[in-house]
């Protein structure tokens, strides 16, 4: 038995908290921007991913018009930071909603380090940081969707593999769940995908 929602008949405060219940874990874009007044600011934001490799374009939503949102309109730059199990007291308290001008770097004492090819700085003790220039912005309902190009990324030799990647289980990256809920990495699960050829020949073989 299913429980049935549809949509028009709920608050969007219950389709909020319907959907990112379900869709789970949500990596985590830790935005730095700065606006005019060359004052930083520093917002968690869950709803992100990559949106092209070839070019190579990220993108997060802003839910609502935001500092975050307002100052890469103005500038039309930001730095994604990763954030790591370690950050997991730091990020939720950079999701306080400061007044404007108000820098998180500052209240949090987070430290901070110069991008190499934009103006919004980078969160020191992330291990990774991917500066962006702004592609576009799309409206989509209450919310705003961020697309930004990388022009350079950043990553501690410490967190690659053997294979001079960067390794998942070095990384120890935080997740948003639902409600008050984060997550942290678990199991790893490891499968090769099957190629048309080796499932036409009877060969499902994943080793």
């Amino acid at each position: 038995m299913r429980r049935e929602t549809t949509p028009d008949q709920v608050s969007s405060t219950d389709l909020y908290r319907l959907l990112t219940n379900l869709v789970i874990p949500r990596p985590i874009a830790w935005v730095s921007t700065i606006n005019d007044q060359g004052q930083t600011n520093l917002a968690p934001h869950s709803f992100f991913t990559v949106a092209s490799a070839n070019p190579p374009i990220v993108q997060f939503t802003s839910v609502g018009r935001k500092d975050t949102l307002r100052n890469i309109e103005q500038n039309g730059q930001f730095t994604i930071c990763f954030a790591t199990r370690h950050h997991f007291e730091t990020i939720n308290a950079s999701a306080t909603e400061f007044e404007a001008g108000r820098s998180e770097f500052t209240e949090l004492g987070i430290a901070a380090e110069p991008s190499m090819r934009v103006a919004p700085p980078r969160v020191a003790d992330s291990p990774a940081a991917l500066e962006c220039e702004l592609e576009r912005v799309v409206e989509v309902g209450d919310s705003f969707l961020v697309l930004g190009r990388v022009v350079q990324a950043a990553v501690s030799e410490n967190v690659h593999n053997d294979q001079q990647r960067p390794d998942a289980q070095l990384l120890n990256p935080l997740a948003r769940l639902g409600g008050s809920q984060w997550g942290t990495l678990g199991d790893i699960l490891s499968i090769r995908r099957i190629s048309l050829e080796q499932w036409n020949a009877g060969l499902p073989d994943t080793d």
